[in-house]
């Protein structure tokens, strides 16, 4: 007779190094009464020794009651396949993943989301992602006369590797982007100052939103823009807008970036499964963490959430 498979009352959270946002989250969990453990997703292994086939630090063959995922290191193609195949199996023993791998596969891979949106019907810039400097060439020829276009790493975020494109002498060599372009549309928007938004979206539910001010067209949060409240009719625009691709997406939490054109226009730029909410939180009175943690919490017991903390 097989060996059943022992889950524990614990709550992993899967990150790269415990920041502080993995302590927001700790200490939400804690406060419902929940007992969290920390481990980045390289640490965790295929073991064929336990019943579940899965070995995770200090669980001692156990699997984890839910699963948080805050972030994923970068590795080799060999490497992000093994640990996203971790999440996939714990998926597969019924394990709730958030986000799931299916989802964070779909938004790590811009051209897949972007497929996804404009398969859905919502808004987004013109995109093109092909293989080799001679198919990115063709695109250029042919896009730029009707305006700029930005070229992004296929597997990036915080804004960085991202240019303007504005002739082939923009393109960069094959090697500096693995021979893969992604070249979407600049959106041109009223500036400077230039903005964008940021709209975090938990279990169905918006949690808040901002603008991202910067004096340059990059709006990213880490490369210098500033947080801001977003007030007014267009509240209601981005909620609908984020709420919609989180849908198309199919994530559980999720980060989505909008873009207004010079012409009013909205359209969802990425979808980012998991954001960071240290900006976002300085402007919005609701705790992010303790909404996923709450959200979370339900799901494992939907009367946990009621109980004091021990």
């Amino acid at each position: 007779m097989a060996e059943q498979v022992v889950t524990s009352d614990k709550v992993l959270i899967v990150s790269d190094k415990p920041d502080g946002q993995v302590k927001q989250l700790r200490r939400s969990f804690k406060e419902l009464g929940s007992e969290t453990i920390f481990c980045p997703l390289s640490d965790i292994a295929f073991d064929t020794r336990y019943p579940s086939g899965i070995a995770i630090p200090a669980l001692d063959g156990a699997l984890p009651a839910g699963v948080i995922v805050r972030s994923i290191s970068g590795g080799t193609f060999e490497a992000i396949t093994r640990r996203l195949g971790i999440l996939h199996a714990l998926t597969h023993l019924g394990v709730p993943v958030w986000n799931s791998a299916k989802a964070i596969e779909r938004c790590v891979d811009k051209s897949t989301t972007t497929f996804l949106l404009a398969n859905a019907g919502i808004p987004t810039p013109e995109t093109f992602a092909v293989e080799g400097p001679d198919n990115a060439r063709a695109i250029v020829e042919r896009e730029v006369p009707q305006g700029p276009l930005v070229l992004k790493p296929l597997f990036g975020s915080q804004g960085r590797g991202i240019r303007l494109v504005r002739s082939i002498a923009d393109l960069p060599g094959p090697d500096e982007v693995d021979n893969v372009y992604y070249l979407q549309r600049l959106v041109l928007r009223n500036g400077p100052p230039y903005r964008d938004y940021r709209v975090f979206v938990s279990n169905g539910e918006v949690l808040g939103m901002m603008g991202r001010c910067a004096d340059g067209w990059i709006t990213n949060i880490a490369q210098g823009a500033k947080a801001e409240p977003v007030a007014g009719l267009l509240r209601q625009k981005l909620e609908d807008l984020a709420l919609a691709a989180v849908a198309a997406i199919g994530t559980n939490f999720a980060g989505i970036d909008i873009a207004q054109s010079c012409e009013g226009n909205l359209l969802v730029l990425e979808v980012n499964s998991m954001p960071a909410w240290a900006g976002l939180q300085s402007v919005v009175p609701v705790r992010i963490a303790d909404c996923i943690a709450g959200s979370m919490v339900e799901l494992l017991d939907p009367g946990l959430k009621e109980r004091p903390a021990a």
